[in-house]
């Protein structure tokens, strides 16, 4: 089981560059709307592109998709803590809680 974090650690650790968003929803939905500075991951492309997306294997790394109902963040937050990352986190609440908070997002 992934480890949560909260919309507001999350913002304050990418408020400091601590952490390395993967935005689990990828495609279409990434490109109309993601959280700032999310790097786009689905779990078809873990294995083939996360060595390179994401090559520091111990950086904090936080997951998420759009709502809680959605099971993709915690399936490629398993899939990166399976392949030998060893901090890995979940933001379950996902895109939807951003956005109702008023936080900034962006577009491709």
């Amino acid at each position: 089981m992934t480890a949560l974090i909260t919309r507001d650690e999350l913002k304050a650790a990418m408020d400091a560059g601590s952490v390395t968003v993967v935005d689990a929803l990828g495609g279409e939905y990434y490109a109309k709307e993601h959280l700032p500075g999310a790097i786009e991951l689905v779990l078809a492309d873990v294995e083939a592109k996360a060595p390179d997306l994401l090559p520091d294997r111990d950086a904090a790394i936080v997951t998420y998709c759009s709502n809680p109902a959605c099971a993709n963040s915690g399936q490629v937050a398993d899939r990166l803590t399976a392949l030998g990352y060893t901090n890995v986190r979940k933001y379950r609440e996902g895109i939807q809680d951003w956005v109702e908070a008023g936080l900034p997002t962006e577009s491709a």
